[in-house]
């Protein structure tokens, strides 16, 4: 599992946020801006959280070598609840079955290898022309929703292949969401979809039709959960976008239910009853430990700087989830990055399409090399 981000993905990112501070004329940045500003009603206020820019101890973080450190504490804690990663598969077997002509691009049936010994089956979307493109791992249920073949305003691999991005849809190991096929690793179901989207990274990575260092992330719900893990755990993607999925932990909503065990509390014994946590119904797994010692996915969220990351919020992410977010602020402002944690709003829970139209701004602004 890589732990450190990649300098030439560094020096990417830093270009990007010089180019995005000072290029007025950039309409697509114009349009995102006031979305990577948190509001004068939130602003400066963390709440409850911890800071990540603080050892467990409470010893601050005082430089770059620090935060080096501290972002290893973090991931030492969360992975020692939820499971070490086996090694990363350096070149997934990606077989293309069988390929068809859609718009412009070309749509591939696949099966990719997301373990040693598990492969799913999903779509690869390849734009026309010579490339290399940049590209999405696309997440979610299954994966015919997100090539547009299961209604619409989920179908984020199509309209961003349309866009010129190469993507990959994929849908749950094992076929149900409930019962995840965590392929015996002895993972968290949720730390094990992460794993299996940095599996895909390495698949589209060796894809020649892509450009390695332009590599992001989307998901929506469900999906959402999987792509924040995923991109929060494996620094190689350039920039992640997370539709709705609960940010952090809030036991008084029930779609923001970490605390269930396809999710990150699977343990041993008897097993809790779907639903909100109750006396009779209690936490259950490492999710306990995780409430038990005072951590909250805010941590994760802050191993994200200085990639950029967008919360396209509807129900369950309202703007006062600015607060946890300004704590990734905080740390890309310690690291002499700006315009890096964004959120959009809308009031249910379902994506709209001004809701992903930002998303799709955001994979255009922040991946595409005009956009630099």
């Amino acid at each position: 599992m890589q732990f450190k981000v990649m300098p030439s993905i560094i020096g990417l990112l830093l270009s990007v946020a010089a180019s995005s501070s000072e290029a007025g004329d950039d309409a697509t940045w114009n349009r995102l801006k006031p979305y990577f500003e948190s509001p004068a009603e939130f602003a400066q206020q963390f709440g409850k959280y911890s800071s990540p820019l603080k050892f467990y101890d409470g010893a601050p973080v005082k430089d770059a070598a620090d935060w080096a450190r501290r972002r290893q504490e973090i991931l030492d804690r969360w992975n020692g609840l939820l499971g070490k990663w086996p090694a990363l598969i350096e070149r997934p077997v990606l077989e293309r079955l069988e390929s068809t002509r859609r718009d412009n691009f070309t749509q591939h049936r696949i099966r990719v290898q997301v373990a040693q010994r598990q492969m799913l089956d999903g779509y690869l979307l390849v734009p026309d022309g010579s490339g290399p493109f940049p590209a999405v791992v696309v997440p979610y249920y299954e994966p015919e929703t997100s090539i547009g073949a299961k209604g619409e305003l989920r179908d984020f691999a199509l309209q961003l292949t349309l866009r010129g991005f190469v993507t990959i849809a994929i849908g749950s190991p094992g076929g149900d969401a409930r019962l995840p096929a965590t392929a015996e690793t002895g993972l968290q179901p949720l730390s094990y979809l992460g794993y299996v989207a940095a599996n895909c990274y390495n698949a589209l990575a060796t894809q020649p039709e892509v450009d390695p260092l332009r590599i992001g992330i989307v998901g929506h719900s469900y999906g959402g959960k999987w792509a924040m893990f995923g991109s929060c755990l494996h620094d190689k993607f350039a920039c992640a976008a997370w539709s709705d999925p609960g940010i952090v932990f809030d036991e008084a909503r029930g779609s923001v239910n970490y605390w269930e065990p396809w999710y990150l509390g699977l343990g041993v014994g008897p097993k809790r009853t779907p639903g909100l946590i109750t006396a009779e119904n209690p936490r259950t797994g490492p999710y306990a430990q995780l409430i038990k010692q005072g951590l909250d996915l805010h941590e994760l969220h802050a191993l994200m700087a200085p990639r950029p990351f967008l919360v396209s919020g509807g129900s369950e992410d309202f703007p006062a989830r600015w607060i946890p977010l300004n704590h990734s602020i905080a740390v890309n402002q310690f690291l002499g990055a700006t315009h890096r944690v964004g959120m959009t709003n809308r009031p249910a829970h379902d994506p709209t399409v001004e809701s992903n139209e930002q998303i799709y701004l955001f994979f255009e602004h922040f991946l595409k090399p005009e956009r630099r």
